[in-house]
């Protein structure tokens, strides 16, 4: 057995570093750029007046640092070759994330925005693993030309974990002799509608409230006649791009739906799991940055004429951090190697509580180590002169929105008491 890993991956972040060294960190220090780093001058990123959405100087800078990263071909890292990426893996994707956030906050590797050098793209697996080969094209090849952008809309004003409750309707109807569905409905935290050309929207097409089938996801175009942005949710950590979006009368043609229809939320499933291991690491990433910096100025910082790291009571809680953060790291890696290994649609009945463990720990962890690391700085660790207070805001959504932790730990449970996955068989009986 062999933990170490592999030379090509580490060449790798090697290779990244010296890209960031040449491209991005003198492109941050360009101009005035740096104010989006400020993190006393919040409002740099935010246009209050606007719904509280990203600058579009912001995202500019952003927009600019992934054309930089793709040319140098790192943006697409984790796309299948055919689509001009490099087919990266699970574990790569894992360590990678890790390695960039524990960089600290950055032009790198910005956490509001989920940008990275090296890009997240949980759309092209669902496109690739369910869309038909026009979809593809359109897409996943139109999403990296930035002429396609597909938001998400699943989560509902009064149905959040409980998706198969939701109440948006699709009912078949034909116009002009063109069969298609009418929607009516509401979905929250429509991430990146502000720039979406598409929403993929999930709507019960037909059985039951709580039935995990009849569920269809529809591509809705986001300037359809109906559908309107009613308001932009603001949130602990800003800027916002988090709409409550309506759907009234809204008519679209049944080629829109993607994948198998009443089979819309394995669909939703497929996106959670690679989006899941990969901010998993980029929380543990985050603990890991608080807990050097909190050992760093421990060491620095001497009251009463001696090191704060000296005192037990600095000690022992950041020993406590230290030693989850290690675990941690040894699960999240295991696991997406594990994924890996497996097909993709394997990964729910197979992988998915060891995802769910990776994921809610990281978030919990990242959370206490920011917390900490607060704690440690005193006043300083406080002010927003210190960024512990930005990566708590940020990090604290996750225990809610990548599925709460209380929904991922009954997905654990589920597991551990045989209810479904590999156990199932054992207690097939009872």
């Amino acid at each position: 057995m062999d933990f170490a890993l592999p030379a090509d991956l580490t060449a790798y972040l090697a290779e990244l570093d010296a890209f960031i060294a040449a491209e991005i960190a003198p492109l941050q220090a360009a101009d005035d750029n740096e104010r989006f780093f400020d993190h006393r001058r919040e409002w740099a990123r935010t246009d209050f007046e606007n719904g509280g959405l990203p600058r579009h100087e912001w995202e500019a800078l952003l927009r600019e640092a992934t054309i930089r990263a793709d040319k140098a071909g790192h943006w697409r890292f984790s796309a299948p070759k055919k689509y001009g990426g490099k087919d990266g893996a699970n574990l790569w994707m894992a360590v990678i994330r890790d390695h960039f956030a524990r960089k600290g906050l950055g032009l790198h590797n910005d956490l509001q925005n989920e940008h990275s050098i090296v890009g997240n793209f949980p759309f092209v697996a669902m496109f690739e693993h369910f869309g038909t080969e026009a979809q593809k094209q359109e897409f996943i090849l139109g999403g990296f030309a930035r002429e396609r952008i597909t938001a998400f809309g699943l989560t509902e004003p009064n149905h959040g974990s409980d998706a198969t409750f939701m109440e948006t309707r699709a009912v078949r109807e034909t116009r002009d002799g063109v069969p298609g569905w009418l929607i009516n409905g509401e979905k929250m935290w429509t991430t990146g509608m502000h720039v979406a050309t598409h929403v993929a929207t999930f709507c019960r097409t037909s059985g039951a409230d709580g039935s995990a089938r009849g569920i269809t996801c529809l591509l809705v175009p986001s300037n359809t006649p109906g559908v309107k942005i009613e308001e932009y949710l603001w949130t602990f950590n800003m800027p916002t791009d988090h709409p409550r979006v309506s759907f009234t009368n809204v008519w679209v043609p049944e080629t829109v739906a993607l994948g198998p229809p009443e089979g819309g939320l394995s669909l939703a499933q497929s996106f959670v799991h690679q989006n899941r291991i990969r901010q998993a690491a980029s929380s543990l990433g985050a603990a890991t940055f608080c807990l050097e910096e909190s050992v760093r100025y421990a060491r620095e910082r001497k009251p009463f004429g001696e090191p704060l790291a000296k005192n037990q009571a600095i000690q022992f809680p950041l020993v406590e951090l230290a030693t989850q953060c290690e675990m941690l790291r040894l699960l999240i890696y295991k696991t997406a190697w594990e994924m890996d290994r497996l097909p993709h649609e394997a990964l729910e009945h197979e992988l998915s509580d060891k995802i769910s463990m990776c994921n809610y720990w990281a978030n919990r962890l990242v959370c206490e180590a920011a917390d900490r690391a607060m704690q440690v700085h005193g006043g300083i660790g406080y002010s927003r002169h210190k960024p512990f207070e930005h990566i708590f805001r940020h990090h604290r959504r996750y225990r809610i929105t990548e599925g709460s932790e209380e929904i991922q730990m009954r997905k654990v449970a589920a597991y551990l008491f045989g209810f479904i996955g590999p156990k199932k068989a054992l207690y097939k009986k009872d």
